[in-house]
């Protein structure tokens, strides 16, 4: 049971004159804090009365209780918040300085997702599977049509899959879904150019970002929203027309790396969030790959698996350093050697799923050292070009 506080009054209509008693009758959640301190301030003079602060909200008294039916005002301290009395304890605006915002990080705390790829038909599933702890994926929702070859993205609310190949055509669709509610995504808007299949995707705090892309090559950076639905416009251009590449996402820039041009690519390449500007090269892979993958730790981006004619289908994990122009190191290898992967960012390790073949593997590997990655759970179907958020 918590406890209660008397720290300035406790409001009693019966003893206010009238003037008051009307103001406070108009009191609603939608009230002004300052309106209702200097209130509170007022009737403290008048009636010499006290404010009650309860611990939480489970300690407010029940207002159908004789005793508490005059009671206008409380403060529940764990929340820092003023609660108003209409039939039921309604809350106000936050009492003082609301706590700062948490931070935006590209990386997530709480799941991974996998969305769309080829099984091999065009897949619209939706997976999740948790960071917390090494298990399977769940089928938690489906984009609106089957698609793979399509670009990932993650805001701190939603997850976005655009562009990509339905299996008969080029989608110019970007598709969002709910991290905190598990359903299906709608269509929200299009990209600049309707033959866009194996982008990458970056995403700052405010935007998604589809980068390259083909069957006819692309180098177009195009940007769209998180905050309203809508259309991509096009804010630069990559040095390199190309398929197939990674994408990764530093807190200032977004990063691309690997590709086909036809040849694969060992090009690592930078552009800022912070202004529409074209890219620029910033350091090579240790091996030319395509159909690679990326994921971003808070200091470095990697890239994972892929291929190269010479030596084929590729295990390697390159680590590059956000702070430095620099080229990337070998730092591991993936539990199996795959092409085509899906790659996801928690906190503390990058993952990879799914890949050629249908594999249906979720690999994780430590951002905090280097060293190969584990077979840590399945995907609910094998799929290969699928495009992968975090949350």
């Amino acid at each position: 049971m918590g406890s209660r506080t008397t720290i300035l009054m406790a409001i009693d209509i019966k003893n206010l004159i009238e003037f008051v008693q009307r103001d406070i009758a108009n009191i609603d959640s939608t009230g002004d804090t300052q309106r209702i301190l200097d209130l509170a301030r007022f009737v403290d003079r008048q009636a010499k009365t006290t404010l009650l602060m309860y611990d939480s909200t489970s300690d407010l008294p029940n207002l159908l209780d004789d005793t508490a039916d005059t009671m206008q005002l409380a403060y529940v301290a764990n929340q820092r918040r003023l609660y108003v009395n209409q039939g039921t304890w309604k809350p106000m605006e936050q009492f003082g300085p609301p706590p700062p915002p948490e931070p935006y990080t590209f990386q997530g705390s709480n799941f991974g997702y996998t969305s769309g790829g080829a099984e091999p038909a065009a897949s619209n599933v939706i997976d999740k599977f948790p960071f917390v702890s090494d298990a399977n994926a769940t089928d938690v929702g489906d984009l609106s049509t089957g698609r793979y070859g399509s670009a990932g993205h993650s805001s701190a609310e939603n997850g976005y899959a655009s562009a990509g190949f339905t299996g008969s055509t080029h989608t110019v669709s970007i598709e969002k879904f709910s991290f905190s509610v598990d359903g299906n995504a709608s269509n929200i808007g299009n990209i600049t150019s309707s033959s866009r299949t194996g982008s990458a995707g970056q995403s700052s705090s405010t935007h998604g970002y589809t980068s390259g892309g083909g069957p006819t090559l692309s180098n177009v950076i195009d940007k769209f929203s998180f905050s309203v639905d809508g259309n991509a416009s096009d804010v630069g251009d990559l040095t390199e027309a190309k398929i197939y590449l990674a994408g990764q996402s530093s807190s200032t820039h977004g990063y691309t790396s690997g590709g086909q041009l036809p040849a694969s690519s060992n090009v690592i390449e930078k552009f800022p969030f912070s202004s529409d500007a074209n890219a620029s090269d910033v350091g090579d892979l240790t091996v030319a790959r395509k159909e690679t993958t990326g994921q971003s730790s808070s200091t470095d981006g990697y890239t994972s698996g892929g291929d190269n004619p010479s030596p084929g289908i590729l295990n390697t994990i390159d680590k590059f350093p956000f702070a430095s122009d620099a080229n990337a190191s070998d730092v591991g290898d993936l539990s199996i050697a795959r092409t085509e992967v899906a790659g996801q960012s928690s906190t503390t390790n990058g993952y990879t799923s799914g890949g050629n073949g249908g594999t249906n593997v979720i690999d994780k590997f430590p951002f905090a050292s280097d060293a190969s990655a584990t077979d840590v759970g399945d995907l609910s179907i094998g799929r290969f070009l699928a495009a992968g958020q975090q949350y």
